[in-house]
């Protein structure tokens, strides 16, 4: 899993409540078991229009926004289903970090594991960023200390100390069941010694 500690970008708004996995990415493109491709389709229903033509006026299709890796949400973002292809889908277009007010427990969990960072702030710290992004300059989100800067401002935000870790040294469940390899060994070989009819 990548490593995430600095990332700077023009953050794009997504001033919507109870945006649902199903909205991120809808059931028609949950086929495929690849993290990579699922970008194209990212919010397919408010994106593209019947004929498949982009929508103009909406925020991820407009210049600098297109290319953006923060993404400012509103209210209990990634409600609905447990499907991690919403995460995925974020991340193959390019978004490393989503800052709302508040997320679904399930999409939260799952950003941590595809090495995506979610920040819960305040309505008013956030609407500050999202006054800021209209202006279409650059905000630095600093993982080691925890601080979002933009301009003159710095804002701080709190995480789980261990998701943390997990972000900067790019571990996910796997890697951290790897880390303990030795161990688990160490216990597998120790169990056919002492109990051998388990084997």
């Amino acid at each position: 899993m990548e490593k995430f500690n600095i990332l700077k970008g023009v953050p794009a708004n997504l001033p919507m409540i109870n945006v649902d996995t199903d909205m991120i990415i809808p059931k028609q493109f949950l086929k495929t078991l690849k993290r990579s491709g699922l970008g194209k389709s990212l919010f397919f229903e408010m994106r593209y229009d019947e004929q498949g033509k982009k929508i103009d006026n909406f925020v991820l299709n407009k210049e600098p926004y297109n290319k953006s890796s923060i993404l400012l949400t509103g209210k209990n973002f990634g409600c609905g289903s447990s499907r991690e292809h919403a995460p995925w889908a974020l991340l193959d277009f390019g978004i490393k970090c989503i800052i709302g007010p508040s997320f679904a427990d399930i999409f939260y969990n799952n950003c941590f594991k595809n090495s995506m960072l979610p920040i819960v702030l305040s309505q008013n710290n956030l609407e500050e960023i999202v006054e800021y992004s209209k202006r279409k300059e650059i905000v630095e989100i600093n993982l080691t200390k925890q601080e979002i800067k933009f301009g003159n401002k710095i804002i701080n935000f709190k995480i789980d100390p261990f998701k943390k870790e997990c972000l900067l040294n790019g571990l996910d469940d796997i890697s951290l069941s790897l880390e303990k390899s030795e161990k688990i060994s160490s216990y597998e070989e120790n169990l056919k010694k002492t109990k051998p009819w388990t084997n």
